[in-house]
C-alpha cells in the first residue's frame, strides 16, 4: 500500500527500467505524476533527494517483509483491522470509498469470509458500511483488534522518514498510537 508517504515506478531503482510495479488506485485522492527524466535530473542535482529515495526504498522493503509475516501469522480479522488503519493513516479520512470485493482482494481472501468479518466489526460498532464505503466509527476499537504490523511498519517509516505521518489531521486521532 502506498499513500502520501510514497511513490511507485522506477524511482526507487535509480530509474532503471522496467520498474517491477503495477499500480491500481483503490482509494481516490490527489496525486502527482513526475516525468522520470525530470525526477532523475533532480536526483542528480540533489544528494538529499537521492538519500530520501534510498531511505524510502528501505521503508518499502520493511513493509514487504512485514506484510509477508503478517499474512502468515495473523487472522483475517486482525489483517482487516490493520489494513483499514493503514488506509486511514494514508488518506487522513475515516471514510474509505472501497468495496468488500476490493478489500477481499487486498487481503487475499474470499469475499464471503470477509463478509463475516465485516458483519462482526459492524456488530461491535467499530465500523459501518454503505454502498462501496467503509466508515471507521471506533478507531480505538479497530486498533485493539488489529495486529501490531501496521504500527511496526509506521514506526519504521517514522524512524527513517521523520514526519511522514502527521500526528493529527482533519480532526482524526493518529491511527498509529502505540499498542
Amino acid at each position: 500500500m502506498i499513500g502520501r508517504e510514497g511513490a511507485i515506478g522506477g524511482i526507487v531503482s535509480q530509474g532503471r527500467l522496467p520498474a517491477y510495479s503495477r499500480a491500481e488506485v483503490q482509494l481516490g485522492g490527489d496525486f502527482f505524476r513526475i516525468d522520470l527524466h525530470h525526477l532523475e535530473e533532480a536526483k542528480v542535482r540533489s544528494m538529499t533527494l537521492r538519500h530520501l529515495f534510498a531511505r524510502y526504498a528501505d521503508c518499502m522493503m520493511a513493509q514487504v517483509f512485514q506484510s509477508v509475516a503478517c499474512n502468515a501469522a495473523h487472522s483475517i480479522e486482525q489483517r482487516t483491522a490493520k489494513w483499514l488503519l493503514a488506509a486511514i493513516e494514508r488518506t487522513g479520512a475515516p471514510d474509505l470509498a472501497l468495496t468488500q470485493e476490493q478489500l477481499a482482494a487486498m487481503l487475499g481472501v474470499g469475499r464471503s469470509y470477509l463478509s463475516r468479518v465485516i458483519r462482526d466489526l459492524k456488530e461491535r460498532g467499530v465500523i459501518d458500511t454503505g454502498r462501496a464505503r467503509f466508515g471507521v466509527r471506533d478507531i480505538d476499537g479497530l486498533r485493539a483488534l488489529a495486529c501490531e504490523c501496521n504500527a511496526a511498519t509506521s514506526r519504521h517509516f517514522d524512524d527513517v522518514l521523520k514526519g511522514v505521518y502527521p500526528a493529527e489531521e482533519n480532526g482524526l486521532a493518529s491511527a498509529r498510537k502505540p499498542l
